[in-house]
């Protein structure tokens, strides 16, 4: 299931009011930058802002790392796309491999964004915090304030860069197709 309104309503029943703020904040840029990227690359809108909105879901249970897993679990059981699913377990930080999973006490296994839909979410709530969004150097500088581990900063900072770099090109195509018009 794909159901974006279907999400909203579940965030909204499930979760404290913040949680909701917060998702609807995070779906909100991450559909503007899917949106941006569509016209060079091939991306699911709807799987973007349906994972998007539900990507916190798992904050109904648990404030923990965790919560990516268990809002995964929380999809699967409540019959939403394995893509969608994906999207909700892969959204913290730059994402948690298998051996930081281990670490972390998670289930073993891979919670690294892949698909560009998972990337998108991923970013757009590293660039939210609470319903404000923020820029890249400040999400950064914010995390080393913090001290989280230069590797874990590292992460964010590269998948920032990818999907930076993928709204400038399209950004870029976008204004030569308007010249040449």
């Amino acid at each position: 299931m794909r159901s974006f309104e279907r999400a909203r309503a579940l965030v909204e029943r499930l979760c404290s009011p913040e949680v909701c703020a917060h998702c609807a904040a995070v779906e909100t840029l991450a559909h503007k930058i899917a949106l941006e990227l569509s016209s060079s690359y091939d991306i699911d809108v709807e799987a973007v802002r349906c994972g998007a909105m539900l990507h916190d879901i798992g904050r109904a249970y648990t404030h923990s790392i965790a919560h990516g897993v268990v809002g995964g679990c929380i999809a699967r059981k409540l019959g939403f796309d394995e893509d969608i699913c994906r999207i909700v377990e892969c959204h913290i930080g730059g994402g948690i491999d298998r051996e930081e999973a281990e670490r972390l006490g998670l289930p073993p296994d891979d919670y690294v964004p892949r698909t560009l839909e998972e990337k998108i979410v991923a970013h757009a709530d590293n660039l939210t915090e609470g319903t404000a969004h923020v820029d890249v150097e400040r999400m950064l500088s914010e995390m080393r304030e913090k001290g989280v581990p230069e590797s874990v900063v590292s992460k964010v900072a590269s998948l920032a860069d990818e999907i930076e770099g993928m709204r400038a090109t399209a950004r870029s195509s976008k204004r030569q197709i308007k010249e040449r018009a």
